[in-house]
C-alpha cells in the first residue's frame, strides 16, 4: 500500500480502524470535538479541569466515554481508581499524578492522530509486506513496527512514544470493545485492573497497578525514543513452495540429525536479568498478556507489568493458534520487583540499560508461546508431546538471521498449567536445538523436580545424542506413563540410579 494513499484507503489502518477510539473524517483521523475539549481541558492541569482527585479521574473518563458514545463505567470501577490514587498513593505522588501526569497524558492523546498519521506516512514495505499497525489475525504471518520514521524492516513497528499514547488510551479507557470479542481479542482498557483492585483489595494486584502507573510516571518526565517491533509467527500447516519450513509431524523429531544446542542450567536468577544475546520466553496464555489487566501476578503477568509496552500487543494481536507464537522485540523494561503471585511487590525504578539494533529497538526479544493447560495425563500422549514441541519450535524458529541468539527459559507451563516440568524442559531443548539457537540458559527457580537438570544434561551431552535420539527416549518413557508403567520422573527413568544401577520401568541407558 503506497504510502501517498488517504489514509482510509489504506487496508491496514482500514483493519485496526472498528477497534481504536478516533474518527475519519475528509481522509484525517481525528477525536470528536467534545473529546478535544475534555482533553485540552485536562491537559491544562487540574486549576483548568478541577481533576485532582482519584473520584474526578473516573468522571471524566466517563465524560470521555460518553463523548465517544460509549457506556459509563461499571459501578465498582470508578471506586478502584478512587482507592488507589485517593487511598492508596501517598499525597506527594498524588499531588505529582494530577498536577504533571496526568496533564501530560492528556497532551499525548490529543497528539495520538497526528503520531498514527506520521506512523502510517513512514511504515515501510519489505518484501512485499505492509509493516503498518493493523489487526494481526490468525494465522496470517506479519509484523507490526510502530515507528514515526522511516526505515525498512520486515516487522510492524511502533515507536515508544505512540505505544504511550496507545497505553494512554487503555488508562483513559477509550478503546471501543464491541468488536474485540469477535475478533478473539484481549480486553484492552485498564478499568477491570482498577475495578478488581476494589473488590480484592491485594497488595499484589496494588502494585502491578503500580508497576504501570510508574510507566506512565517515566515516559511523561522523559519520553523515550525508540521502536518496538510486533510479530506474529506462524508455521505453515502444510509445506509449500514459499517456505520450507512447516508445522513438523512426527517423523521430524524422530529422524532428525541436528546436533543438540549448549545448555545451562541456573538454579536462581530470573529470565529477564539473563546477560546473553536471547529470546526471552514469555509463559503465555493464549490471549496475549494472559491476565495482567485482571487478577493475576504470575510470569506473563509480571513481565508486562514491569515492561508494560508489551501490552500494546494486546490492541491487535487475537488469540494464538497451536501453530502461532508472538515475538516483541524492543521492550523497554522500567519497573523493579520481588516475590511472585501473592507476594509481587513493585521494588521502584529500573533503568534499562540494553543497547538498540540498527532500527532503534532494544536488544530485548520477548517470545509469547502458550502451553497446554491443565494437561494432565494427556501431555505423554503422541500429540501431547508434539503439541508442546512444535509450539516451542514455532517460537524459537530464526526467521531472520539473527546469529548468535540464543534462547533464554524455565518452568514453561509448569506452575498453574500443570505441565511436567522435566518433560518441558527437554522439549524446549529439542525444539530450540532443532530451530538452531545456539544455545538455551535454563533458570529453574530452584524447583526441586529438576534438581537433576544439570546432571541429565551432562549426561546426555556425553553420549553425543541427536534431537532424534533424545525425542525417541522421551516417546518412549512418555509411553510408558500413559499405560501406568513408570512410577518415577523423566530423569530417574533416563539415567540409571547411582545406588543400584537401574530404572524404574522398561529401558536403559543404551538406545
Amino acid at each position: 500500500m503506497s504510502n501517498h494513499y488517504p489514509i482510509d484507503a489504506r487496508e491496514d489502518f482500514r483493519s485496526i480502524l472498528p477497534f481504536l477510539p478516533l474518527t475519519v473524517r475528509s481522509s484525517a483521523i481525528s477525536w470528536p470535538v467534545p473529546v478535544v475539549q475534555i482533553l485540552e481541558a485536562l491537559s491544562r492541569g487540574p486549576s483548568h479541569s478541577h481533576v485532582d482527585s482519584g473520584e474526578l479521574l473516573a468522571v471524566s473518563i466517563n465524560d470521555l466515554r460518553k463523548s465517544l458514545g460509549l457506556s459509563p463505567l461499571h459501578a465498582s470501577r470508578p471506586s478502584g481508581f478512587s482507592l488507589f490514587f485517593d487511598d492508596l498513593m501517598n499525597k506527594d505522588e498524588a499531588e505529582k499524578w494530577f498536577g504533571e501526569v496526568v496533564p501530560r497524558l492528556a497532551g499525548l492523546l490529543l497528539r495520538l492522530p497526528e503520531l498514527l498519521k506520521s506512523h502510517y506516512q513512514n511504515a515501510a514495505v519489505f518484501n512485499g509486506m505492509e509493516t503498518g499497525l493493523r489487526l494481526l489475525e490468525a494465522q496470517q504471518p506479519g509484523v507490526v513496527i510502530l515507528s514515526q520514521v522511516g526505515f525498512v524492516c520486515g516487522h510492524d513497528c511502533l515507536s515508544q512514544e505512540l505505544i504511550a499514547a496507545l497505553l494512554a488510551c487503555a488508562l483513559f479507557c477509550l478503546f471501543p470493545t464491541a468488536k474485540r470479542d469477535e475478533k478473539n481479542l484481549q480486553h484492552i482498557n485498564f478499568d477491570k485492573l482498577f475495578g478488581i483492585l476494589y473488590h480484592c483489595k491485594g497488595a499484589a494486584h496494588e502494585n502491578k497497578i503500580k508497576c504501570i502507573v510508574h510507566y506512565f510516571e517515566r515516559v511523561c518526565q522523559n519520553m523515550p525514543s525508540g521502536n518496538v517491533s510486533f510479530e506474529r509467527k506462524v508455521l505453515p500447516l502444510r509445506r509449500n513452495n514459499s517456505s520450507d519450513i512447516f508445522y513438523p509431524e512426527a517423523d521430524l523429531w524422530s529422524k532428525s540429525n541436528n546436533s543438540l544446542c549448549r545448555f545451562e542450567v541456573n538454579t536462581s536468577g530470573l529470565i529477564e536479568d539473563q546477560p546473553y544475546e536471547a529470546l526471552e520466553v514469555d509463559f503465555a496464555d493464549q490471549y496475549i498478556g494472559g491476565l495482567v489487566l485482571k487478577l493475576g501476578s504470575l510470569q506473563e503477568e509480571i513481565r508486562f507489568a514491569i515492561n508494560p509496552e508489551l501490552i500494546a500487543a494486546m490492541l491487535f494481536l487475537p488469540v494464538m493458534a497451536d501453530n502461532e507464537s508472538i515475538e516483541i522485540v524492543g521492550p523497554e523494561r522500567f519497573s523493579n520487583y520481588t516475590g511472585y503471585d501473592f507476594s509481587f511487590r513493585f521494588a521502584g525504578p529500573h533503568e534499562d540499560t540494553k543497547g538498540v539494533d540498527l532500527i532503534k529497538r532494544r536488544r530485548t526479544r520477548v517470545i509469547a508461546i502458550d502451553a497446554l493447560d491443565g494437561p494432565g495425563n494427556s501431555q505423554y500422549r503422541p500429540e501431547g508431546l508434539l503439541r508442546e514441541v512444535n509450539k516451542a519450535f514455532c517460537g524459537f524458529i530464526d526467521r531472520h538471521s539473527e546469529g548468535e541468539v540464543g534462547v533464554a527459559t524455565g518452568n514453561w507451563g509448569c506452575g498453574v498449567f500443570g505441565g511436567d516440568p522435566q518433560v518441558k524442559s527437554v522439549i524446549q531443548w529439542l525444539a530450540a536445538s532443532q530451530a538452531r539457537r545456539p544455545f538455551v540458559v535454563y533458570y529453574t527457580f530452584g524447583l526441586g523436580k529438576l534438581r537433576r537438570l544439570e546432571e541429565v544434561v551432562q549426561w546426555v551431552e556425553s553420549r553425543k545424542w541427536s534431537v532424534s535420539e533424545v525425542w525417541r527416549k522421551l516417546v518412549e518413557y512418555s509411553g510408558l506413563r500413559v499405560r501406568g508403567e513408570a512410577t518415577v520422573g523423566f530423569f530417574d527413568w533416563l539415567i540409571p540410579s547411582s545406588r543400584d544401577g537401574k530404572r524404574a520401568g522398561q529401558g536403559g541407558a543404551g538406545m
